[in-house]
């Protein structure tokens, strides 16, 4: 049984015994006064570093749970954040989280290849999902995740920051609203030289490279600054196969994306060079973003009339990330789709599934085909 195989079986029996488990409803998470609990699963560096430090400073969500596979880690962090050592999990008993009913939701934060199993497993647990990005390594598995939380009657939200984020919403707005004139042209570029010797090189744990990783900000900006789906795909890999970072995932990969509207998006993923921007061109100028989509540091040109300004927004009561982890409680009290709910994963999955068709087979992919 190949690897894809077993995994399909094992989502496939997994979301089963969803169906079966007749779950309950969760009150709880609803109470006036109480905030919503959330289970951090992983504790890597985006975990310690990003997300849990920014539970203080939210309105409704807060940390109550930590599931990681390290003892140490659970121990260290467990002491820091005050979480109680019935709180704490390992991998071999996190379905245990079933019986803890201050969790609320978890938090996935795993290497790729592990979201669609601790999803389903939560779903399976009666728990609301967050789950960063990518949603998983494939469309199928997103399709399985979706189906898993649906049957369980829990919400999905996929960890997309950026679409919390002042200046991204702001070019949303001015991009769609034709500030410039209606948008003809985006480029949007993501990189970074990635150190050796970590999962994401590891196509097993990744389910890709760059493109699976920083691409998916290009990606996705191009998404959603448009707000539409590409109808057509064309892709081309630049790897050095020599260099042994590469010996499993692609380096750079430049994808252009057409849109129904006649848009076209010329975007860059790289592990080998750094880039974080994007711009919008229409008719009467552009709207320049750079850093566009990092953890701070936002800059916003806008050219119009031949004149070059810049938009400088006063700073947030609370930061993209405080807003993200809010989102998903915000979603549950008023029973709300997440705007960045499961099905957003899945479409950039499906366009990256073209991508990198089109870059192994050298052709345009028309999406849907």
């Amino acid at each position: 049984m190949t690897t894809d195989t077993h995994r399909r079986h094992v989502l496939g029996g997994i979301a089963a015994g969803i169906a079966a488990a007749g779950l309950p409803r969760l009150a709880g998470a609803a109470e006036p006064g109480r905030k919503f609990g959330y289970a951090v699963v992983g504790l890597g560096s985006y975990a310690t570093r990003q997300i849990m430090p920014q539970f203080k400073g939210c309105d409704h969500a807060r940390l109550v749970a930590l599931v990681s596979g390290t003892p140490a880690k659970l121990e260290q962090y467990g002491t820091e954040y005050d979480i109680p050592r019935m709180h704490r999990y390992s991998y071999a008993d996190f379905d245990r989280i079933r019986d803890n009913p201050d969790i609320d939701a978890v938090y996935i934060i795993l290497p790729n290849a592990m979201h669609a199993e601790y999803t389903i497993r939560a779903a399976r647990a009666g728990k609301h999902v967050m789950c960063e990005k990518p949603m998983a390594v494939s469309a199928v598995e997103c399709e399985a995740m979706i189906a898993a939380c649906k049957r369980a009657n829990r919400k999905l939200m996929i960890g997309y920051r950026c679409r919390f984020e002042p200046y991204n919403k702001l070019a949303i707005e001015l991009a769609r609203g034709g500030h410039v004139g209606q948008t003809r042209i985006i480029n949007a570029e993501h990189g970074f030289y990635a150190q050796p010797n970590q999962w994401r090189l590891d196509r097993a744990l990744s389910g890709g490279g760059s493109l699976m990783d920083i691409g998916i900000y290009s990606l996705n900006a191009a998404r959603y600054l448009t707000g539409e789906e590409p109808i057509e795909v064309s892709a081309v890999e630049s790897t050095d196969r020599s260099d042994p970072r590469f010996r499993t995932v692609e380096d750079r990969i430049n994808f252009l994306l057409r849109f129904p509207s006649g848009i076209e998006a010329m975007c860059v993923s790289s592990y080998n060079s750094a880039h974080n921007a994007y711009r919008v061109v229409g008719k009467d100028g552009w709207i320049d973003m750079e850093p566009a989509t990092q953890y701070d540091g936002h800059v916003m040109h806008i050219r119009k009339d031949g004149v070059v300004t810049p938009r400088v927004l006063p700073a947030p009561r609370r930061n993209q990330f405080q807003a993200q982890l809010d989102h998903l409680p915000e979603s549950v009290f008023a029973n709300t789709q997440p705007i960045t709910a499961g099905e957003e994963g899945l479409a950039d999955l499906r366009v990256m599934e073209a991508i990198y068709r089109s870059a192994r087979e050298g052709r345009h992919v028309k999406m849907g085909a």
